[in-house]
């Protein structure tokens, strides 16, 4: 069945019982304060806060070199496959998001 949602709303289904203050009647003194869950390892050591001084840290990368069907792209430099290639000039490869 179709629905016309551009149609106006109908003033049954807007209730008063679903009025701001009759929602905060009926919750009255039963207001609940949320729990938050807090792992062992999410404490303020394991936070890294923006503008932190990570000079001192170490990063492991695998490095995995170029496989026989991936080409680098000459433009963006980004590893594709080779059915990314659109345009390859003078050796160089180009992919098909930097020929556009």
């Amino acid at each position: 069945m179709a629905t016309d949602y551009d149609a106006p709303r109908k003033q049954e289904e807007e209730s008063p019982a679903d009025s701001l203050e009759a929602l905060q009647a009926s919750r009255g003194g039963n207001a609940q304060t949320a729990v938050i869950d807090v792992d062992e390892n999410d404490t303020a050591e394991g936070i890294d806060l923006p503008g932190a001084d990570l000079s001192n840290e170490e990063l492991t990368v695998i490095v995995v070199p170029e496989q026989s069907d991936e080409f680098t792209c000459s433009s963006c430099f980004l590893v594709r496959h080779r059915s990314q290639v659109a345009r390859e000039k003078d050796g160089l490869k180009y992919c098909r998001d930097c020929e556009g």
